[in-house]
């Protein structure tokens, strides 16, 4: 009989590719060699079985951020920061993107609402310092670009690539991406107002000569 950490493997992997909802009890008891009472022997239930698959997923992220939260991001704190976010990503990759791909659709599932808040929680501890659009962007495209990659290696012809070497091109990657956006300095966003104020006041003083005949010939 299959182990109930067997179990949570299998599950885990075909909720991550064929999809929660789509992912009877009896299929993963078909995977598994066994008969659907047998599953339910270890699990109640598809929501349980669910929990028990990404629940170590979210308590380690939640860890990392709790470490983390303290102080300011600092760039060497950021830095060691996306070090164990990619360490996080590499071993929880399926996690990631069952959140990541379906966490709306079934938020209804208390577990999923657990990593939908980890998730919202992860946007603000990069966008504490910088709440600008371009910030949550980078946010998104770093997350969901990492775990869709890592899950698709194969596809995209990384199936071979030594885990050490996908490491180090993750976290210079993330860098790069989270890296923070300077703001505008208050000069130059005064000079580009006061120029399209002086614009303003040319064209109220000197208006466009007209192009009507009628008015041209009085």
């Amino acid at each position: 009989m299959s182990s109930a950490s067997e179990l949570r493997a299998i599950a885990l992997a075909e909720f991550a590719t064929a999809g929660y909802l789509g992912t009877s009890l009896q299929r993963i008891a078909d995977l598994a060699g066994l008969a659907k009472s047998s599953v339910l022997y270890h699990y109640a239930s598809k929501e349980t079985l669910l929990e028990a698959a990404v629940s170590p997923a979210i308590e380690s992220m939640e860890g990392i951020l709790v470490s983390f939260a303290g102080g300011p991001l600092t760039p060497a704190r950021r830095r060691a920061f996306i070090e164990e976010f990619v360490d996080f990503l590499l071993q929880y990759r399926l996690e990631v993107h069952l959140f990541i791909n379906q966490g709306l659709s079934i938020a209804d599932v208390p577990v999923m609402g657990r990593a939908n808040e980890l998730v919202v929680r992860l946007a603000g501890f990069f966008s504490a310092a910088s709440s600008s659009v371009e910030d949550i962007m980078r946010f998104g495209v770093a997350l969901g670009g990492a775990a869709y990659t890592l899950v698709t290696r194969e596809s995209l012809g990384l199936d071979d690539e030594d885990e050490a070497q996908t490491r180090a091109a993750l976290i210079a990657i993330i860098a790069e991406l989270l890296a923070p956006i300077e703001p505008r300095s208050a000069a130059g966003t005064d000079s580009a107002a006061g120029a399209r104020l002086a614009a303003g006041r040319r064209s109220a003083t000197n208006p466009r000569p007209t192009t009507d005949p009628c008015l041209a010939s009085e």
